[in-house]
């Protein structure tokens, strides 16, 4: 099939604005589809992420728009405040539901049928809905994993894992990922981990997220961010993104407890979520520790540049389910990352070279890490360089663009 005549469909929750997470890369796939010539249509949910709160100007109801070439709907869906388990089943289940609709208007206009449907999970169970339009086109289907959802529930304690809940979420999934033509996701662990869920080998793929070049490193206004926030010339270990379950990041505040004598290092938290009030609650009365709102993306560069090293916590259990966005860019940044993490799994690989490694939820282990670092400007210059040459290697825009283009190619 002739790229011009080819026409993709994406049913995914989250897209721009939303600055972080897996909207962004949503987004840069659409307009890369339309840049290379091809039609995309977008279905999404309301932007709400990482605050969990819908963003000003999206009312209830659906809406349509272009944005830079992509023809984009957005659905209503129920956006919980605090994102328990049922909630958050409710959440992606209200979404797939209010999908369908909008789904079903594209199938039945010959001129917006698509040739490819693309899945993005989560949320899974939104690919009944598109399984269901793919098959009224003929269309493929394909269902791309940026989070196994329903495991990374059972890992951060949002399903219990003997509870009907995590288990019909499973076996939904399993029975969900067989439908598809092409299955892709982030890592090669998380590929493992498709296969050992029965998707036959020669239809997994790995499709990496890449590194935002919106966010390459801005070192002029990373010193004045650090002047605006007081700073000065101490070692500053930040965190940026969201404040959630499978981020553990109450291991920050318990490692800025055993830090509270080195007045040399500060931990900058930037982030939202459903756990921040609490978060502020630990680290009160602790002059080591400051946090910020998530920063917008025109400042980002900025951000990543005003950090001596970044910290990337993760609870024990989540390390395959999930392969956090946040890291191609905090590799990019040529800035060492200490990660808490099992030897053995993706976000191990990703790091090991480029920084530090503790165990999950381990203060002082990774109190540990962030003194060694302080200590040793040269060794995080080493790491630092490092890591913006594997960020190159692994997480190159183009070679990840170019890799989806072949391969609906070769689907279609």
């Amino acid at each position: 099939m002739n790229k011009a005549q080819q026409r993709i469909l994406i049913v995914g929750l989250n897209y721009a604005p939303e600055p972080v997470g897996i909207g962004p890369y949503t987004q840069g796939l659409a307009e890369a589809l339309v840049h290379d010539g091809r039609a995309a249509d977008v279905i999404c949910g309301q932007p709400y992420y990482p605050q969990w709160r819908r963003y000003p100007g999206f009312g209830w109801g659906y809406r349509t728009s272009r944005e830079a070439g992509v023809s984009v709907t957005r659905c209503p869906h129920y956006i919980p405040l605090q994102p328990g388990g049922l909630k958050r089943i409710v959440h992606l289940a209200s979404f797939a539901a209010t999908a369908l609709p909008a789904a079903l208007v594209t199938a039945w206009r010959p001129r917006k049928r698509p040739d490819v449907v693309v899945v993005v999970a989560p949320a899974m169970l939104s690919a009944v809905s598109a399984w269901a339009v793919a098959r009224l086109c003929r269309a493929k289907l394909w269902i791309h994993i940026q989070d196994f959802e329903a495991e990374a529930a059972v890992a951060t304690g949002l399903l219990h894992a003997q509870g009907w809940p995590a288990r019909l979420a499973l076996a939904a999934e399993r029975a969900i990922l067989r439908l598809a033509d092409r299955v892709s996701t982030i890592s090669p662990q998380m590929a493992t981990r498709l296969a050992t869920k029965g998707v036959d080998p020669a239809r997994i793929i790995e499709l990496r997220n890449w590194a935002d070049s919106r966010f390459a490193a801005d070192y002029a206004g990373g010193a004045e961010l650090r002047r605006a926030w007081g700073l000065g010339e101490r070692t500053v270990a930040l965190y940026s993104g969201n404040v959630g379950r499978k981020q553990g990041i109450e291991v920050l505040v318990e490692a800025a407890h055993l830090l509270q004598h080195r007045t040399d290092i500060a931990i900058v938290i930037c982030g939202e979520g459903p756990n921040r009030a609490a978060l502020d609650e630990r680290a009160k009365g602790l002059n080591n520790v400051q946090l910020h709102d998530l920063q917008p993306a025109e400042n980002m560069g900025a951000l990543l540049a005003m950090a001596d090293l970044h910290l990337l916590p993760q609870i024990a259990g989540a390390a395959d389910l999930v392969l956090p966005s946040k890291l191609t860019n905090m590799l990019a940044s040529a800035r060492p990352v200490v990660a808490t993490t099992d030897p053995g799994t993706g976000l191990y690989v990703e790091v090991d070279g480029c920084g530090a490694i503790t165990p999950p939820e381990d203060a002082a282990a990774l109190a540990q890490a962030i003194t060694a670092l302080a200590d040793d400007p040269e060794r995080r210059a080493k790491l630092g360089a490092a890591a913006q040459k594997r960020a190159a290697q692994r997480w190159s825009k183009p070679a990840i663009i170019a890799r989806w283009l072949a391969a609906l190619d070769d689907l279609t």
